[in-house]
């Protein structure tokens, strides 16, 4: 009886020393003070760099509004697109907050929150081809050269949906809207939030912006596996900003209102 006692003690002290190592990302920023996250801020209006060197934008007030709700700092660690599930996954920081599309592949590597948002995929044509590009479909052709940012769902549409067209991708969004307005692409894809600034900001007449999203894309807060706890914790937080006004609050300062373009000038 002894030694079944001593086995089942020892059993329970190494059943908590395992999940005092798993702790999750939520209680491990609590304890810490600051909520670590993972952002490449080169996502208008979603996260991007000021004039001023800060980081802005909708998802980092949805973050600074988290970090509140929890009590602790909001660290906000730059991180290249292409590389930072990698880095998650190496603890560079708790969880992912960069306009991440929830996608069944990627939910095979990381657990998500539900979405904060919903967007799809649409184009940024040159002006020349107005009248012969209508949708997607007409871009499927060896004739037309498509760029996007590497790394995002704009890459893997353009190759899953116009596989015949040609294909370059860029570490980042404005070097590649610039190559269709300087004519070396045709088309760029991409979520339609930027796009909307884009043309605007980059486009310089040169681009017509087919606005019809032609894909369903829920972006959310990507975590490790088997992090339950902060899931929840997460999913309760988009809840409540939802019924208290401020998810609508922050919405409308980032898609309503055009005042922070000044910022970015």
């Amino acid at each position: 009886m002894k030694k079944f006692l001593s086995k089942l003690l020892c059993g329970v002290t190494a059943l908590l020393a395992v999940s005092a190592a798993h702790a999750g990302a939520i209680e491990d920023a609590v304890k810490r003070g600051t909520l670590k996250v993972g952002m490449d801020p080169t996502y208008m209006p979603f996260e991007m760099t000021n004039k001023r060197g800060q980081i802005i934008g909708f998802e980092v007030d949805l973050l600074k509004a988290m970090a509140k709700s929890m009590g602790v700092k909001l660290e906000l660690v730059s991180t290249g697109y292409d590389g930072i599930i990698p880095a998650l996954m190496t603890n560079k920081f708790d969880m992912i907050g960069s306009g991440m599309t929830l996608t069944q592949e990627r939910n095979l590597r990381l657990n998500f929150s539900e979405p904060f948002i919903v967007v799809g995929q649409t184009l940024l044509i040159r002006k020349e081809l107005e009248d012969k590009v209508k949708s997607y479909k007409d871009l499927n052709d060896p004739q037309y050269r498509l760029t996007s940012k590497i790394g995002t769902t704009g890459e893997i549409v353009a190759r899953k949906l116009m596989s015949k067209a040609q294909y370059h991708g860029y570490d980042n969004e404005p070097e590649a809207v610039l190559d269709v307005v300087n004519g070396k692409a045709d088309a760029f894809i991409y979520d339609a939030p930027y796009n909307v600034v884009a043309v605007n900001k980059f486009g310089n007449g040169k681009l017509v912006f087919l606005d019809k999203p032609f894909t369903y894309e829920p972006l959310a807060f990507g975590l490790k596996k088997g992090d339950y706890d902060s899931i929840n914790y997460i999913n309760n937080f988009l809840h409540q900003i939802h019924e208290d006004g401020t998810y609508d609050r922050i919405h409308d300062k980032w898609f309503k209102d055009t005042a922070w373009l000044k910022d970015m000038e």
